[in-house]
């Protein structure tokens, strides 16, 4: 009996719809059958916000097809449920450095056109916060965003936004997942030519009007505007091959930071990433040619975006000039403590907005400061929805401020996704004043731990390929899932929390209560002594991720507590 993914293979290879170069890719993996299982044993998942995956041919590759596909779906939503005000309003478009990228986006606009949806698109790349702004902007009933944001350059990905500039969420993913896995990938997609939708109106550029408005919005976010010294005050500054430049480098010279030097290897755009195979600031080896141009120049901050301009990574000096490089955790909270402290203005209902994998200590702060503090699933979707629904009244509160711990931020509510523009303009006003003040960003870090306590925290991912790796993931949750745990690396288990469940479980008294969030496959631990550990795949690459937070009285008790529950959570969870 022929296995499924070998017929799917025959059926791509076979089609008129692909095209000869592409059918030579397909040809030339026609005697590796690990490779074609790969390709084509499932679908590539378009899930609750878009798709990612490894450029390629094949079912479960980034290609124009699967494009194609995603966007009928997304133009049959539109139409079915927006109809003729949908068509008319649009979709916006943008796109960022990576391979295929400008294909891609081309593609999504004249499937769209092909519907009779108006397309809204770039005429070269922006970031991802500027799609989100440009949808809004335009008032244009949803957003389309290519990019693969920090993943390896292999990848790219797609990513669906709504009318409020947020990545979709309830009822919209729903509805758009279904109808893009109703779409036959080969007999279902409305197309035209570029010629043809200009010429009836559906496709239009962009125009510079929007980045413009763009960062006059961002700017508008800056609270110190007359730091002494700031001109003089040295920034080194990358965009790591993305999209970040224009727009940053605008943003720091109009706000008055004349001494910000990009790094110029790193300046112009390229999909390959030359100088960082992993372009992603969590990673302080991004940093190694930002810290040399920096000690050349005397600077004491650098700063960088990921690709699409979404995530902001900084590295600082340390009391003796060494190099520190903060993690997501203490860059948000550096910054909430700078925003709440500098913002003489702050409504009674004052909110910050964080998630379930960020750090504790954010509650702390919140307390001390007297705001509220929201907590989301992992994905800044949830912060953008929960602004849409302070602004209709669905929710008390008035937004401040939103992070993940993965180094996205969020100042102002222009844009509804993660912004490294305007978090690359307030890191710099921050570690400016902090300097004219004779302090620094390092100082400051270690001041809020000596009053609120030494949290600690580190993200452990295992990477898991393929089809395989998949099932492996899975079959760690489900073990996760099945077993009552009392005790975790000689701690008791204080609450237990499953997400997919909606479950909260007092593991002292046994009571349990519901969990006010959408379902998702995570599990969360809170033992006794204040430490948390999340187990939780990940939804854009074959990774599971285990956060781990611990809090003691000192940096080195809590080193030696991380470095315990590390090593044995990860015992614990091979003992299962």
């Amino acid at each position: 009996m022929e296995k499924e993914f070998l017929k799917s293979y025959e059926l791509w290879v076979k089609s008129e719809y692909i095209d000869s170069e592409d059918r030579e890719e397909l040809l030339s993996i026609k005697d590796d059958e690990k490779e074609i299982e790969n390709r084509f044993y499932t679908d590539l998942s378009f899930g609750t916000a878009g798709m990612r995956g490894v450029r390629g041919v094949g079912r479960n590759r980034i290609n124009k097809y699967n494009i194609r596909k995603a966007t009928q779906g997304l133009a049959n939503y539109i139409l079915k449920t927006t109809g003729e005000e949908g068509k008319k309003r649009g979709v916006a478009i943008a796109y960022d450095c990576r391979i295929g990228s400008t294909e891609y986006a081309l593609n999504t606009a004249l499937v769209l056109a092909g519907n009779g949806v108006k397309a809204y698109l770039f005429d070269s790349l922006r970031s991802t916060p500027e799609l989100s702004f440009a949808t809004r902007e335009l008032k244009a009933i949803a957003g389309v965003m290519v990019t693969a944001s920090h993943n390896p350059q292999e990848y790219n990905g797609y990513k669906v936004y709504w009318e409020d500039g947020a990545q979709i969420v309830e009822p919209q993913a729903s509805g758009i997942v279904g109808e893009v896995n109703s779409v036959d990938i080969f007999n279902d997609i409305k197309m035209i030519s570029e010629e043809e939708a200009r010429a009836n109106g559906l496709l239009e550029t962009i125009t510079k009007h929007v980045d413009d408005r763009f960062v006059e919005e961002v700017e508008k976010q800056a609270i110190n505007r007359d730091i002494p010294g700031k001109k003089d005050f040295k920034i080194v500054y990358s965009p790591l091959h993305g999209t970040g430049r224009v727009a940053v480098q605008r943003v720091l010279k109009e706000m008055g930071f004349d001494s910000v030097y990009t790094v110029p290897e790193q300046e112009m755009p390229d999909g390959m990433f030359p100088t960082c195979p992993y372009a992603n600031p969590e990673d302080k080896s991004v940093f190694k040619l930002s810290t040399e141009l920096a000690d050349k120049l005397g600077a004491k901050i650098c700063l960088a975006n990921d690709p699409d301009a979404d995530r902001t990574g900084m590295a600082i000096r340390d009391e003796e000039g060494k190099w520190v490089f903060p993690n997501g955790n203490q860059i948000g909270v550096l910054l909430m403590n700078y925003l709440l402290e500098m913002n003489k203005n702050i409504p009674a209902n004052g909110a910050v907005i964080s998630t379930i994998v960020s750090t504790p200590m954010l509650d702390v702060i919140a307390k001390d400061k007297g705001v509220k503090i929201f907590r989301t699933l992992t994905g800044f979707k949830y912060i953008g929805e929960k602004i849409r629904q302070f602004e209709t009244k669905e929710l008390d509160g008035t937004y401040l401020f939103g992070f993940e711990e993965s180094i996205g931020y969020l100042v102002g509510t222009h844009v509804r996704d993660k912004d490294a523009v305007v978090a690359t303009l307030m890191i710099a006003e921050m570690a400016a004043y902090y300097d004219s003040i004779g302090s620094s960003v390092y100082k400051e870090l270690n001041k809020l731990y000596d009053k609120y306590g030494w949290f600690v925290e580190e993200t452990v991912s295992i990477t898991k390929q393929g089809k395989s790796g998949i099932e492996e993931i899975g079959k760690i949750m489900e073990n996760l899932r099945n077993k009552e745990h009392t005790e975790i690396c000689g701690r008791k288990v204080a609450t237990y929390k499953d997400f997919k469940l909606q479950v909260e479980k007092d593991m002292a008294t046994g009571a349990t209560k519901e969990i006010a969030l959408p379902k998702s496959d995570v599990i969360q631990f809170i033992l006794e002594d204040g430490t948390y550990v999340t187990a939780r795949p990940s939804g854009t690459e074959p990774k599971i991720k285990y956060y781990i937070c611990v809090v003691d009285s000192t940096k080195e008790k809590s080193l030696a507590k991380l470095d315990e529950i590390k090593n044995g959570f990860q015992a614990y969870v091979d003992s299962l």
